[in-house]
């Protein structure tokens, strides 16, 4: 038979036990959610370089788009200009001035 005092002794044991698997749980549960805030952080800290990484690329296609943006401004008045037109006219389309027997007016 056991006796008493053994089975309080088997008893407090296993209450020591189950009370350091307790602490160990809660210890596991603790380091557990460290090291998935620990994942949480580097992920944000990846994506913000990432992020920061594609605002400088993006910086700069925005400004080699306003260069060209501008190059074709200058084109664009460039190919309005009179000059050239009343150029090509008198060259390539073999148009000249009217004089004053040539020009009608219209009345209302």
């Amino acid at each position: 038979m056991v006796s008493s005092r053994q089975h309080k002794d088997s008893a407090m044991r296993d209450e020591q036990v189950k009370e350091k698997k307790r602490l160990l749980a809660k210890w596991m549960i603790i380091l557990t959610f460290f090291i998935v805030e620990l994942f949480i952080y580097t992920q944000c800290r990846v994506s913000s370089r990432e992020i920061g990484f594609n605002i400088s690329d993006e910086k700069v296609t925005q400004k080699q788009l306003k260069e060209y943006r501008d190059a074709l401004t200058v084109e664009y008045a460039r190919l309005l200009s009179p000059e050239r037109i009343a150029k090509i006219a008198e060259t390539e389309l073999n148009l000249r001035i009217p004089n004053s027997e040539q020009v009608i007016y219209l009345e209302r």
